[in-house]
């Protein structure tokens, strides 16, 4: 079990001075718990004791455990297909139906994993027309992110997906407010510069940081005001995203359908000012 799982589990049976730990490590996870536990101490605020009771709690055998863990979960957040890949991996039936299988067990984690409540009010920041949207993704997740993008912009007005340049990256920066969101979507092998695009917008523009990403969780995570956990191991060399995409695919179509009438008067006025084929060829 991850070590942040496990001390969610024990939040119920915290004592004040664990849950102003269990806040520390978390504002800055997993980094912080790689601090000695005399710097972490001083930084929680609580004593050297305190955090090996608390360390005892969450059901590991000490603080060189518990940093143990934690970096086992750094080193498998930064896995590349070559470390992920395992040659004797069983295939059950034919390949295709196996991989199938695996994306759809994926899929359901990812239902299970995002609450009802969470869902929904995402769906709704997503809608309110007062928020601009801003949209971007990592190398390969962007498609993910571009996917998003289309499909909010044939329901409302202010998407933006932001390019992979971070040249202009400033100049969507200027455009944001108080309030907009910034969707952002990265999973392991997380980037840098996301992260650093993520602590802008948030401290400096004062945007709100939506994040879909992995069990690992990108870097992005300590500037999120909400966190999309989707799983992505396939059990293959290349990590899966049809969790992504399902998950992608459920909020667009939840906010299309529940502002029906400005996304079908949108499409409409969308459609009629699209090139004809014809002209398009030509």
């Amino acid at each position: 079990m991850q070590v942040r799982k496990r001390i969610e589990a024990a939040a119920s049976d915290m004592t004040a001075s664990e849950r102003k730990l269990a806040a520390t490590l978390l504002a800055d996870y997993p980094f912080a718990g790689l601090a000695s536990i005399q710097d972490l101490g001083r930084k929680a605020e609580v004593s050297a004791p305190s955090i090996s009771r608390f360390v005892a709690k969450i059901g590991l055998g000490g603080y060189q455990e518990f940093q143990r863990d934690l970096i086992a979960e750094l080193k498998e957040g930064q896995q590349s297909p070559v470390e992920v890949h395992r040659a004797d991996r069983a295939v059950n039936g034919g390949y295709l139906n196996d991989f199938i299988a695996r994306a759809a067990d994926q899929m359901q984690v990812a239902g299970d994993a995002i609450t009802q409540a969470q869902f929904d009010r995402i769906c709704r920041l997503l809608s309110e027309p007062k928020r601009k949207i801003f949209v971007i993704g990592g190398r390969i997740s962007d498609t993910i992110a571009k996917h998003l993008s289309f499909h909010l912009r044939q329901a409302r007005t202010g998407v933006f997906h932001i390019p992979d340049s971070t040249e202009v990256w400033p100049e969507y920066l200027l455009r944001m407010k108080q309030g907009d969101i910034l969707f952002m979507v990265d999973f392991r092998r997380y980037q840098a510069n996301l992260a650093v695009l993520a602590e802008t917008a948030s401290a400096t523009v004062g945007a709100r940081i939506i994040l879909m990403t992995d069990r690992w969780l990108s870097p992005i995570a300590k500037h999120a005001s909400e966190i999309l956990p989707v799983p992505i191991e396939s059990g293959t060399l290349w990590d899966t995203y049809s969790p992504a995409l399902a998950v992608t695919e459920a909020l667009v179509t939840r906010i299309a359908e529940d502002n029906w009438d400005e996304t079908r008067d949108r499409i409409k006025a969308w459609d009629a000012l699209r090139l004809p084929q014809q002209d398009m060829i030509k």
